[in-house]
Formats: C-alpha cells, structure tokens, sequence
C-alpha cells in the first residue's frame, strides 16, 4: 500500500503575500473612491476610482507621500483630510463638489485606531454623485418647467392672436398711406416690433412644449453642418474664423437630428454674437468612454460617448453668472429672450446627456456637449 504523501502547506512568507495582494487589488478595484493617510500625513492607499475622480494621474512614488503634496492641487479635499485627525465626529454621508473637476462626491470618513485605540490613521470613502445630483437636477427643472409651461402656454396664445392683428392692420395702414413719410416710418416699426414680438411668443411656445423625440441613426457631420447653415443665416459670421473638426468616422448617434441641429444652432449663433463679426470658434467632437455610476446593474459600466466642444475666443460670461445661463428667461443681451441656453439644455436632457460650460483663464467660452451613442431616453423622452 503505497503511502500518501502530506500536502505541504504555504509557507506563512506566501500566504501573507498572497493575502496582501488579494487586499492590494480588491482596493485597487472598488467602484467607490478610498483614500487612506497614516498618522505623519502619509499616503497609504489611494485607488484608481480616487484618482479619476480627483482628476489626478498615478505615480509610482504617491504611496508614502505627504498627502497635501499629493492633493495640492485640490485643496477642499486636502482641508478635510486633516480635519479627520482632530475630529470627534466624522463626517457620514456628506456631500462636496470638488472645485478642480466639478464633479460632487459624497462621502464619508472615519478614523483607523489600534489595539490600545490610538488613532493611527484616517480613511475617505466616497462615491461620484456627479450624475445622480444632474439626474435629481433634471427632475427638479421637469417639476418646475411643467407649471411654468402651462402658464406661459395658455399666455403665448393668448397674445398671439393680437399681435398678428396688429401686424395685419399696420400692413394695410402702410399701404394707404403710403404718400406720408413720417406714417411710414412709425407704421415700419410697429409691424417689426410685433413680428420680434411673436417670434418670442414663438420661442417661447417651443421652449415649454414636451420634447418628442423622432429617434434614428445620426451621423454628427451632418448635424454640425446643417447646424452652421442654420447659425449662419441667424447671425451672419462676418469675420469669424470657424474651424471644424467632426471626422466623418465617428458613430452615428442615436438621437432626433432635427433637435441636435438646432442644439448646435444655438450654441453657434451664440458664439457668433458674442464675438461681434471678429474673433474665432472652434467646433470639434471626439468619442470616449464614460463610466455610468448612477446605482443599479448598469453600475460601473463603461458607455460609448460622443463629446462635443464649442470654443470661441470672445468676452466670456462673468464667473458669478455661469450657474445661471441655463436658466430659462435669464439673459445679459438687450433684445435677448433668454430661451436659447435654455433650449439647448432641454435637447440635452433629451437625448440623457450633459452640457458644461467653462471660461478661459482670459477670455472666451468654452461649452462641452455629451451625449451617449446609444441613448436611453425612458427618463427624458
């Protein structure tokens, strides 16, 4: 009877490394951001969750650095870090937008002791909420846009009858007296104060009307040029140099290619009066992947996106204004509806997407629109 040979066990040296590295890539792998400092201020584990939400690149040397060395570039996170030493009650399940990225992370901290309760360290766990609070923003704009579009509904009609009446009887006054100068004059701008008067009644009548979206493959060059044409006959270029970079190779979208020009319309026609006749814009769109992280079976999964930038050198919008453009009736022009920026959220949403809009250092605007490749539009449709 031929003996059975004892399995030899894992030395106490392999299971520990096996275990460190089973610990080394659960960490590295989380969905949520972790971000662990020792007592001296040393870093001792940051994912890679954390790094892209920070909007940071890895080095090989972060581990067993100062964390404010690390994090001197977003201080807001660095602040809490150090509180979460001193503290006696750490934050749970609170809410920071970062204001190097944009991006609102909620999160949470706590304190790591040893045996004798010593602290020796603290942890932040956190989680993107960027996406969830636009989708929550979203809800909140649909709630209030739903009885401010029955008002302004019932409103527009109202005044659009009168206006073309007006309209009508100026034009036959212009006619009769067409021998009297000064009558001509004033009849000219009744009858052009009361077309810009219903082509806001106009606007405004699309601005409150439910989005419906005629869904079908949408190749973005097409879009972008016709959508030029469009700005174009708007507000005529003039001096402005435009640069177009929407390679032909790109996916089609699935979206209404009817709504996405006007979207594109109007951030152009923006850009084309903000910069009076001289300066430049610059339209490009590039694909990426995005990170769907808004809960449920989706989580985590990566989504083809198409991201599109609007860029033009002019004045740009004050800082203290930018939470405000896409808001709706809110305007800085003269003759200006507020409606444009407003409509072009409203697409946006439409089709699940997002639009941000920075300003540059000195001047100009930039506007980036995101949308998915394939779109899910049970939310916004």
């Amino acid at each position: 009877m031929t003996a059975t040979r004892p399995r030899k066990r894992p030395a106490a040296s392999d299971r520990r490394a096996a275990t460190e590295s089973f610990y080394r890539d659960l960490v590295w792998n989380l969905q949520n951001g972790l971000l662990a400092v020792t007592r001296d201020g040393r870093i001792a584990v940051m994912n890679e969750v954390a790094y892209r939400t920070f909007g940071l690149q890895p080095t090989p040397d972060d581990i067993g650095r100062h964390f404010s060395d690390v994090l001197r570039d977003i201080p807001d996170v660095a602040r809490i870090v150090a509180g979460g030493f001193e503290m006696s009650h750490l934050p749970n399940r609170a809410e920071l937008r970062l204001k190097r990225t944009g991006k609102v992370i909620g999160y949470t901290m706590s304190q790591v002791k040893d045996p004798q309760g010593h602290v020796t360290g603290v942890t932040l766990f956190f989680k993107d909420l960027t996406r969830v609070e636009q989708l929550e923003e979203r809800e909140r704009l649909r709630d209030r846009l739903a009885a401010l579009g029955e008002m302004a509904a019932a409103i527009a009609h109202e005044v659009k009858n009168p206006l073309a009446g007006i309209e009508v009887m100026a034009g036959l006054l212009k006619r009769q007296l067409s021998d009297n100068e000064d009558a001509q004059s004033i009849l000219k701008d009744i009858i052009k104060e009361a077309k810009m008067a219903n082509s806001i009644v106009i606007e405004v009548l699309d601005f409150v009307r439910p989005i419906r979206l005629q869904v079908e493959p949408v190749a973005l060059p097409d879009v972008v040029r016709d959508a030029i044409t469009t700005a174009d006959s708007q507000v005529p270029r003039r001096g402005i140099k435009l640069s177009v970079d929407v390679p032909e190779s790109l996916p089609p979208i699935e979206g209404d290619k009817h709504q996405l020009r006007q979207l594109f319309a109007n951030l152009l026609a923006n850009a084309f009066e903000a910069l009076g006749g001289e300066g430049s814009v610059r339209i490009s769109a590039t694909q990426r992947a995005v990170e769907e992280d808004v809960g449920g079976p989706a989580e985590g999964k990566s989504v083809a996106m198409l991201e599109i930038e609007v860029v033009d050198n002019g004045p740009g919008i004050p800082p203290d204004l930018i939470d405000r453009v896409f808001s709706p009736f809110f305007t800085t022009k003269p003759q200006g509806t507020g409606l444009g920026l407003a409509i072009v959220r409203k697409i946006v949403d439409a089709h699940d997407g997002r639009i941000d809009v920075t300003v540059g250092p000195d001047t100009g605007t930039r506007f980036v629109v995101t949308v998915p490749v394939n779109g899910n539009y049970k939310l916004f449709g």
